[in-house]
């Protein structure tokens, strides 16, 4: 499945954000985001599918792409159109599960994980951290713009930048580096009117 458009993954950290997951995920979708991911992996189940259905419900107006972290049976329950997984989470349940037309991502953090990530389906992988971010402070080692160019020039699979991408410049140099798309959490979860030049970074073919 392609990424949506534009390709800009939000992920949710809702101790950061601003509103309401459900009430900030329709001001980002007014602005034009069209790919939120539910992370809050500390919720209780329930909790979790409860808001899950929320952001499905209020994507739907605006033909946004809700994917969820984490566990494949959940994203099916609730109707998301997809889901993330860990480095070398089980692609093939998650398929299986979601179906050919679900959006399945792995995240990696090298070359290898790419790899991994290519090898057992996935439609995208994050790469990360390419610059430091404030939501992992001392997370790393950094990849970097070259090492993000490196990565890109050695797969065919689309990559979605992480980690600090929080400027329409940083934006711009990952997809000049050969990023398909970029992900962000904390700068969207704190600003949300600040995502209209992510967007249009993001855009940047």
């Amino acid at each position: 499945m392609p990424l949506p458009e534009p390709p800009l993954l939000i992920i949710t950290d809702r101790r950061q954000a601003a509103l309401p997951l459900p009430d900030l995920a329709d001001a980002l979708f007014a602005r034009g985001a069209r790919w939120l991911s539910l992370r809050d992996k500390d919720l209780e189940e329930g909790e979790r599918a409860a808001l899950a259905r929320l952001l499905v419900a209020r994507a739907r107006p605006w033909s946004a792409v809700v994917t969820l972290h984490g566990d494949p049976a959940l994203a099916l329950a609730v109707g998301a159109a997809g889901a993330h997984l860990p480095d070398g989470g089980d692609m093939a349940r998650a398929r299986a599960l979601l179906g050919p037309g679900a959006l399945i991502g792995a995240s990696a953090h090298d070359g290898a994980g790419v790899a991994r990530a290519a090898a057992l389906g996935a439609d995208y992988a994050t790469l990360s951290p390419i610059f430091a971010s404030a939501s992992k402070p001392g997370y790393g080692p950094l990849i970097g713009v070259g090492g993000l160019a490196s990565v890109v020039s050695e797969s065919r699979l689309p990559i979605v930048a992480l980690g600090g991408v929080e400027s329409a410049a940083a934006l711009v140099q990952c997809r000049k580096a050969g990023a398909a798309g970029a992900a962000v959490m904390g700068l969207a979860m704190r600003d949300p009117l600040a995502v209209a030049a992510l967007l249009s970074a993001a855009s940047l073919g």
